[in-house]
């Protein structure tokens, strides 16, 4: 999920945790509970700093460690230790509970985004991405901003969360079967498709959706559960030419093939250089597919350039990474 739904989960799990007669019992504990739950549910996607450094490194590694097993388990015991000496009289075990509940409900819901999580590190590195509910979700942040609304005005955290809780619980089972109806109807029209991929948007009856065959990539949306195919590329395997095995070991490009299972390429020859392309299907934005991979070598196949990520115009990324114009 984003981080304003991250903080405001953080929010709602310390309103939560007042129905913790523990935690209800000790102003000391309370207060330090509300902390961690703010930190805990922010602490996975610590990893966004590495956006920092560049695309590439963040592609690879975005939700990977920080979200996996081991991560969920150290989170909470690193964030009560940090905790404990400025609230000494607070009850570390429930501060604890409430903290690992916080990291473990992070990592849960990021499982349903499109973009998923390497939740099940160490044990394997496969991306988990259910598709049901989109990174900002216009109900789920809503309905927490107006349990935190009743709150202020003098509602019993505990039990307006808990609510809301409730009736999220009954949102995602919409979700979930608003995404297999679409799953069925894709799979009548397309009765041959080896995999489907289909992603939420910020409307709750609007889908993207990439589906793959033997010799096809489709690419199409879903509106009340009428598909419609918008884009159909054959699928021609890359090839095992010098060009694109040099392009392949470039970071920017191999970062994008790790996290992409579905994109067609391109390849350009101009008189000093060759351009190598990879689009990711699973993202058209009004006409256009903004996630690419875009390599350029010498005719000693050296990169000169290269570059991963959104990008909306040709011309603003040639203008941005100063790539040699064609």
């Amino acid at each position: 999920m984003d981080t304003g739904t991250h903080i405001v989960m953080g929010l709602a799990l310390g309103g939560l945790a007042t129905l913790d007669p523990m935690v209800a019992g000790s102003p000391a504990t309370q207060a330090s509970v509300m902390l961690a739950t703010i930190i805990g549910s922010q602490a996975p996607d610590v990893d966004t700093i590495l956006k920092l450094k560049n695309n590439a490194v963040y592609i690879r590694n975005h939700r990977g460690i920080t979200h996996s097993i081991p991560a969920v388990l150290l989170w909470p015991l690193a964030i009560t230790a940090v905790l404990s000496p400025f609230y000494p009289e607070a009850n570390l075990l429930h501060v604890w509970m409430w903290t690992f509940l916080a990291v473990f409900l992070h990592v849960f819901v990021d499982i349903f985004n499109a973009y998923g999580t390497q939740a099940f590190r160490p044990f394997s590195t496969k991306w988990v991405a259910l598709g049901v509910i989109n990174t900002f979700d216009p109900f789920i942040f809503g309905i927490h901003i107006v349990g935190l609304i009743l709150w202020a005005i003098g509602a019993n955290p505990g039990y307006t969360f808990l609510s809301i809780y409730v009736i999220l619980i009954a949102y995602y089972i919409l979700r979930f079967r608003a995404h297999r109806q679409v799953l069925a109807e894709v799979k009548r029209m397309i009765p041959d498709a080896i995999e489907i991929i289909i992603s939420p948007t910020l409307k709750f009856h609007k889908w993207k959706i990439a589906v793959i065959n033997k010799h096809q990539f489709f690419v199409g949306k879903s509106t009340h559960n009428q598909v419609q195919i918008l884009d159909q590329f054959n699928r021609i395997p890359v090839p095992e030419t010098p060009v694109l095995e040099a392009a392949k070991k470039d970071k920017n490009l191999s970062a994008f093939l790790s996290f992409s299972p579905v994109y067609r390429w391109e390849i350009d020859e101009y008189d000093q250089y060759y351009e190598v392309k990879f689009i990711d299907l699973r993202y058209r934005s009004n006409g256009h597919y903004p996630f690419v991979a875009i390599v350029q070598l010498d005719v000693e196949l050296e990169v000169l350039s290269s570059f991963t990520g959104w990008i909306f115009s040709e011309e603003k990324l040639r203008k941005k990474l100063d790539i040699i114009p064609n």
